[in-house]
């Protein structure tokens, strides 16, 4: 009888699938992670509180990190916004496409040797979840084109994205910034030019601006769960970029330092609200995995990197190393929970293959990543590393920039290994990044070997992407 019975079963479920498969789809796209990726602008690797920042709190994203997972040694694959951003999109070096700078005016673009824009058909991570049944929205920063005197760049809803919303650096809808300070009666208006870049506008303080991409995300997240799809958001606020508008109220003295701070706090209430959206919704918090990273490191005077050599737009680790951490209850291994994972290399060309994976999608047509599928690594599952090395390129127009001079063209990361360059290979420098985070202590006269080999490599790679 009991076979009989579950004889019957299976049959009805075969039917079901036959007669029915909209119902099964559904169902199997509905159970599919939702993923938010929020992308902060310019923060340094210890300027989070839980990264050892001693002169502000940001307690959302400390909680975030409590309920998921830290790592310190994760990797963008530039130290500054525009090939950043394009590395995490594509899963691929933003050399490929020519972006390896900060996009600015065609005239100066040109000057770099810069495309004015990203490809549309480079291998987007929001198509190949759009194509999977995703709904994505792309709310604030873009700067992969459409900007200054760029005006017929792709919308961002070319790129994959179901709606958008942006700043003053991409085209389509946009939040634009009104500005106050002490002594101010009126508010002022910043890059009112971009209303021409699309629209509708919304001008909004530009303390709370941050606020406002976090309401649409919101709203965003509402219509998918209604809709029954699962969703991709990416979140990139346009904080803690300078210049600085904190509120009134928390001016401060004034200072830089203290601007940055201010800005700081108020970035992490206004996403601690998205945060809390999630987390307090049971079906959204089971399934929904929270990213959250910077593109590139500090501007100096505002933020900091800790023991970590340089900032914003060098090769050295202050650069380009970002505090990563990764959020979801029911996707992040129960044991990984609240843990620092401190020996784990990877890098941001790794995150589309491994939420492409997560996602059960595919990658674009002819897609060949430069990123590795490090999935088990990001749910807490594993501490493995990525296995080919990381290389990078420094910013064409930033030889000489915050105070350094005469700064290394390309690096590399293998293994414990780090090595800095020229584009012809000479004025090697290796560090042992396993007892010399700081970059203090040059071994290139000690590893010739290792010099040799890694230089060779950087340099091949460089030669590759540049063709």
């Amino acid at each position: 009888m009991k076979r009989n019975v579950s004889v019957c079963f299976v049959i009805f479920i075969i039917l079901l699938v036959l007669v029915c498969p909209g119902v099964y789809s559904a169902q199997k796209q509905k159970s599919r992670p939702n993923i938010i990726m929020v992308f902060i602008d310019d923060m340094g690797w210890a300027d989070l509180s839980c990264f050892g920042n001693k002169d502000a709190k940001t307690p959302a994203v400390d909680r975030l990190a409590g309920e998921g997972i830290a790592f310190e040694q994760f990797y963008v694959n530039a130290p500054i916004c525009s090939p950043s951003r394009v590395a995490i999109s594509t899963g691929q070096y933003p050399q490929r496409w020519k972006i390896t700078s900060y996009l600015s005016n065609r005239r100066h673009n040109k000057q770099r040797g810069l495309n004015n824009w990203l490809d549309p058909e480079a291998p987007m991570l929001a198509r190949s979840l759009q194509d999977a049944g995703y709904m994505t929205g792309h709310f604030g920063k873009w700067h992969m084109g459409g900007q200054r005197d760029v005006t017929e760049a792709p919308a961002i809803t070319g790129y994959g994205f179901d709606e958008s919303l942006t700043n003053f650096e991409g085209m389509g809808p946009k939040l634009l910034p009104l500005i106050m300070k002490p002594g101010m009666d009126k508010a002022g208006r910043i890059w009112g030019d971009a209303e021409r870049l699309g629209g509708p506008v919304v001008w909004m303080q530009r303390s709370q601006i941050t606020g406002g991409f976090v309401n649409s995300a919101k709203a965003f997240i509402s219509r998918a769960k209604r809709a029954g799809k699962p969703f991709y958001v990416n979140v990139w606020p346009d904080d803690v970029h300078s210049p600085y508008f904190p509120p009134v109220s928390k001016w401060g003295n004034g200072s830089k330092r203290r601007l940055y701070l201010s800005v700081l706090e108020e970035m992490d209430a206004q996403l601690g609200t998205l945060f809390d959206y999630v987390r307090n919704d049971k079906e959204l918090a089971g399934n929904t995995l929270i990213v959250l990273c910077s593109d590139n490191g500090y501007e100096p005077g505002a933020g900091q990197a800790g023991p970590l050599k340089g900032c914003k737009t060098n090769l050295y680790e202050g650069g380009i190393r970002s505090s990563l951490i990764v959020w979801g209850p029911g996707i992040v291994d129960k044991a990984a929970v609240g843990t620092r994972n401190k020996t784990s290399v990877f890098s941001a060309i790794d995150i589309a293959p491994s939420l492409i994976k997560l996602a059960e999608a595919k990658k674009a047509d002819g897609a060949e990543y430069d990123g590795e599928q490090m999935l088990d690594t990001l749910l807490g599952k594993s501490n493995t590393s990525r296995q080919k090395p990381i290389f990078f390129s420094r910013p064409p127009d930033r030889k000489n920039f915050y105070g350094f001079k005469d700064l290394p063209d390309l690096a590399v990361r293998s293994g414990k290994w780090k090595l800095l360059c020229d584009f012809d290979g000479s004025r090697p420098r290796l560090y042992d990044l396993g007892v010399d985070v700081g970059e203090l202590n040059d071994l290139s006269e000690k590893k010739i070997e290792i010099v040799k080999q890694l230089t060779s490599q950087v340099t091949g790679w460089y030669e590759n992407v540049s063709k």
